[in-house]
């Protein structure tokens, strides 16, 4: 998750929050493998898309997941450029040119290749 964080970072783009699922789970008793969900973005390309339309910001920012199985093995799971450019802003009316989803694939591909590593 650290590796993750400091690429994303290191792009010029923000972690904006992390949600610890076992965390909230072992607050109220229960146990659960480890489950991080890992919100980030950049203000200066994410600003825009929301202000036409509101409520893209229940799916915006970007997220990435870092799991572990239940044979111990750290997994790291995102929503990919395609899927946002072609659900996840139709879903909002919102259109992201060709562009834009090919150079988000590859800042996520760039990120998780660093923090894989």
């Amino acid at each position: 998750m650290e590796r993750f964080e400091s690429a994303v970072k290191a792009k010029g783009w923000i972690v904006f929050t992390e949600i610890d699922h076992a965390g909230a789970a072992k607050q109220v008793g229960l146990d659960m493998k480890p489950r991080t969900v890992v919100l980030f973005g950049n203000p200066k390309l994410g600003t825009a898309p929301m202000q036409k339309s509101g409520t893209l910001a229940i799916d915006n920012p970007p997220k990435a997941l870092v799991w572990e199985d239940d044979n111990g093995k750290v997994w790291l799971t995102y929503n990919s450029g395609s899927y946002i450019g072609g659900q996840v802003y139709p879903r909002h009316g919102l259109s992201m040119p060709p562009d834009g989803v090919a150079n988000l694939e590859q800042l996520l591909t760039e990120v998780s290749d660093q923090a894989v590593k």
